[in-house]
């Protein structure tokens, strides 16, 4: 791996909120390129010696001790099955990506290490409906001609760990019995990450409209102002995420406060993404919240500080005007 590549990483990232996406490209054996955004990379390394340990499951390769830390290492391209999957993976050849996502490490096994690209976000779309409720993708895109598939490594780890959508909260995680129904509109690209905001707003009572990009959601608001009606009354508040295709999240929430009939409505952002700069850039979107993947318990009790407010200030009108 190229030392000049690893330094211009936090350089890329400086971009972000302005609706361009850095992604580290790489090979899982074969031509296919696949890339990850920067802000989860941490470092890339020649594949270093791995050890294991009982129970992992066969989709790790082992464990890595990179720099005095234990770093579990997914055989990436054996996870998604990918059918150009070289030896590589399995000599002592290729490369390890150092991720940190959802508040924890983890490496990655890939073939071999492209470069850095930066890409617009409008083209940055989608992956296809291929009717496979478990794709690994989450969005696709082209650099100089080349095809590159985003993958969504939070949801392969998720299915490989079989992770619970459904975690149960504490008991006195609940809205007060005489609380207006609410709704609360949720944008995230990752069908795990929409499933787990789900399961929390369904055992807080909240209703849910689900959507998968910021584009969407921008024009959805806007559609629920002409037809006259207050968006900020709908919804008592967006959570969505950073890094989505078709516009991140960063730009969404900088959408909505240039807009003088959503100026007013409450963001949170609801990421994968770490580091000081990343809460940076909560604040100077405008958003008004920020809570780190994936803790059902600290987003709960966000959502609830929200909806307690919302439930307050609906009381009082309604007591003013009785």
């Amino acid at each position: 791996m190229n030392q000049d590549l690893l330094n211009r990483i936090d350089q890329r990232t400086r971009l972000a909120g302005h609706n361009r996406l850095a992604l580290l490209l790489f090979r899982l054996g074969g031509r296919q390129l696949f890339g990850v955004n920067v802000f989860k990379v941490q470092e890339v390394l020649r594949r270093p010696s791995l050890f294991q340990l009982p129970g992992l499951p066969p989709q790790f390769a082992g464990v890595a001790d990179v720099r005095g830390r234990s770093v579990p290492v997914l055989d990436l391209g054996l996870s998604i099955g990918h059918p150009e999957r070289g030896r590589d993976t399995e000599a002592e050849t290729g490369y390890l990506v150092v991720t940190e996502f959802n508040r924890s490490v983890q490496g990655f096994l890939v073939s071999d290490v492209e470069r850095i690209v930066n890409i617009a976000v409008e083209d940055i779309h989608p992956p296809p409906e291929l009717g496979v409720e478990g794709s690994y993708l989450t969005a696709v895109t082209r650099f100089q001609d080349a095809l590159i598939q985003v993958l969504d490594v939070e949801s392969i780890l998720a299915e490989i760990a079989q992770t619970r959508m459904d975690a149960s909260l504490a008991p006195e995680m609940v809205l007060p019995a005489d609380a207006p129904p609410m709704q609360v509109l949720v944008v995230d690209d990752s069908r795990v990450a929409r499933q787990q905001i789900r399961s929390v707003l369904d055992q807080l009572g909240v209703g849910a409209t689900l959507l998968s990009d910021g584009r969407q959601a921008l024009e959805h608001l806007l559609q629920i102002h002409a037809g006259g009606e207050d968006p900020g009354e709908r919804y008592a508040m967006v959570i969505s995420d950073i890094e989505m295709p078709a516009m991140d999240g960063y730009t969404l929430t900088t959408e909505i406060r240039r807009q003088p009939a959503l100026a007013g409505m409450y963001v949170l952002l609801h990421t994968s993404l770490s580091g000081v700069f990343n809460n940076s850039m909560v604040e100077q979107v405008g958003a008004n919240a920020f809570v780190p993947k994936y803790s059902p318990h600290d987003l709960a009790e966000r959502v609830l500080a929200r909806l307690h407010d919302v439930a307050a200030r609906i009381r009082s009108r309604q007591a003013a005007a009785a």
